[in-house]
């Protein structure tokens, strides 16, 4: 398999955490999103939607991180980052929608940048955008996890697709100085978290394209 990843990227960093939670060997393929890759014609003749990560697999290439964890989920389900339950399964799902869908579009680089130009907001309003829409996700994040987190995990009392997502926000969330002080079970389970090798092996100072 072939990964299409930025060290820095919060999706990329999902997936490269659940390809090593389920052993799965991969090939880093570096895509500079600070020097516009993404948007250049070759990659574009791969993945036609511009983003990473995009994951190739016998010649068949898969955009979309959580698409892509699914996939991999369905193909190597031991272990699984899903439960058998489907009530449980649907909770996991929601947390880790609350994530990728909620608040990663609001604060991922294009959308930064568009605020930055054309729109022409400076860094300070830039970096308050970003802090409000993570304290806004997070606040319910952190309400959910009072009530079913065993102060290691985000549901339940293993791994989960949720883990995956929220591990990256955390990461992503420190590197825009956001306070993290309201979030204590987040901020818990998020070291935990780092400190699994499957998460540790997928940190983005580890990755080849790291400066």
């Amino acid at each position: 398999m072939k990964l299409y990843t930025y060290y820095r990227s919060s999706a990329a960093y999902r997936v490269r955490i659940a390809l090593h939670f389920k052993g799965l060997a991969y090939e880093a393929m570096p895509v500079d999103l600070r020097l516009g890759a993404q948007r250049r014609t070759e990659y574009l003749a791969l993945n036609p939607q511009g983003l990473v990560p995009a994951l190739e697999d016998d010649s068949a290439l898969l955009a979309q991180s959580l698409a892509i964890i699914e996939y991999l989920e369905e193909t190597h389900p031991d272990p699984p980052l899903l439960p058998g339950a489907p009530l449980e399964r649907a909770q996991v799902r929601s947390l880790a929608l609350a994530i990728a869908c909620d608040l990663h579009p609001l604060n991922n680089l294009r959308v930064l940048n568009y605020l930055r130009s054309p729109l022409g907001h400076d860094e300070v309003a830039v970096n308050a955008w970003y802090r409000h829409w993570v304290a806004q996700v997070f606040q319910g994040l952190e309400s959910v996890a009072r009530r079913s987190s065993d102060g290691r995990h985000l549901l339940g009392e293993s791994v989960t697709l949720a883990d995956v997502c929220l591990v990256p926000q955390l990461f992503n969330a420190r590197r825009f100085g956001c306070d993290l002080s309201p979030f204590p079970i987040l901020t818990a389970i998020g070291a935990h978290l780092e400190g699994l090798d499957a998460f540790a092996r997928a940190a983005p100072a580890l990755q080849p394209d790291a400066p």
